[in-house]
């Protein structure tokens, strides 16, 4: 997994903040909680939910096999 500063996923482009993404799991931390997540094209997220808000501060590429990339040009 790697860090990200973006506010959309850059496998599929489906903004952070957007449904659907899938809830895995839920943590309680010091400062408020962590969740994994799912983005509906199958990458997996990190996210810090805190008094700043919601951020996603890590993601994988889709799992193989997944639903293609969201993009405004198509592959022919």
């Amino acid at each position: 997994m790697t860090s990200t500063h973006a506010t959309a996923c850059p496998h599929c482009g489906w903004p952070d903040g957007g449904e659907p993404f899938q809830v895995l799991s839920r943590h309680t931390t010091a400062t408020g909680r962590t969740e994994w997540t799912r983005c509906g094209c199958g990458s997996l997220q990190v996210r810090v939910v805190d008094g700043c808000g919601t951020r996603v501060v890590s993601r994988s590429g889709p799992a193989s096999g997944s639903a293609p990339a969201r993009s405004g040009s198509a592959s022919r």
